[in-house]
């Protein structure tokens, strides 16, 4: 700030410009669409008018507003305790770099035989149109960058091969299994009955059941896909980046799989 006032501006000033507006744009996409951002909008402005207030060397009215500055970082950690816990839950999956670009891509997974692990598409969207027929109510998160081991140690592990007799006894209605999510790491059916963090985006469509505000919470929080059938309708859904899509045939479900998956 000293160098912009004085004429002098280098690059280190541009890589501090950048990495300002690169933490900023990252935490208004945490708290775009939760009633977080009004809180946000209002700290900003509070934070504007003590720079002001120093820069008119407003002495008495600066002292009062630094006082509130100084616990500003505590209340804030109060505040967006849950923004900050899906900030690093962001920071800490394994493509994190691989949002922006290319760089950073997530290593391809080998097989001991040295070819490259496949999912089993057609498994998973048979028994998606077969739940959807019956009404079977199931949730299905297909992991890519990250493994979701802290949701998968949530419900209990199957590490079975992806199969659609699997994926159906899984959701029937009496399996203890049923209730919650499954989670399908590298061809493999890693866990169910996962419990999963909801959105809390205030502008979720109220006639979607919790199995949805999951789905979407989910892929809030990671790079994951989710799948979701409803018990009521019998609709399958696909949810990806915090963004849901209702009203799928098991064909528009298919591509959205494929093109997503090859990302």
């Amino acid at each position: 700030m000293l160098s912009l006032l004085s004429g002098q501006f280098g690059w280190l000033d541009l890589i501090d410009i950048v990495l300002v507006a690169i933490l900023l744009y990252q935490l208004y996409q945490l708290v775009r669409g939760t009633v977080a951002i009004n809180i946000l909008i209002g700290v900003t402005l509070f934070y504007a008018l003590w720079l002001l207030v120093r820069a008119l060397d407003m002495r008495l009215f600066s002292h009062i507003l630094g006082k509130f500055i100084d616990v500003g970082f505590i209340a804030m950690l109060i505040v967006f305790q849950q923004e900050l816990r899906r900030f690093f839950i962001f920071v800490g999956t394994t493509n994190f770099i691989s949002r922006g670009g290319s760089l950073g891509k997530r290593f391809l997974e080998w097989d001991r035989s040295g070819g490259k692990i496949e999912l089993d598409l057609n498994a998973i969207i048979k028994a998606c149109k077969s739940m959807s027929e019956s009404r079977t109510g199931a949730l299905i998160v297909i992991t890519r960058g990250s493994d979701l081991k802290f949701y998968a140690n949530t419900g209990d592990p199957i590490e079975a091969k992806v199969s659609v007799r699997m994926i159906e006894s899984i959701f029937y209605k009496n399996s203890p299994l049923h209730d919650g999510a499954l989670l399908i790491t590298d061809n493999q059916l890693k866990a169910a009955r996962c419990v999963l963090p909801v959105t809390e985006d205030p502008d979720f469509p109220a006639h979607l059941g919790m199995r949805h505000r999951a789905a979407v919470g989910i892929t809030e929080n990671s790079d994951a896909l989710a799948i979701v059938v409803s018990e009521q309708t019998g609709e399958i859904s696909f949810s990806k980046d915090g963004k849901i899509i209702n009203g799928l045939t098991p064909e528009k479900l298919r591509e959205k799989l494929e093109r997503y998956l090859k990302e």
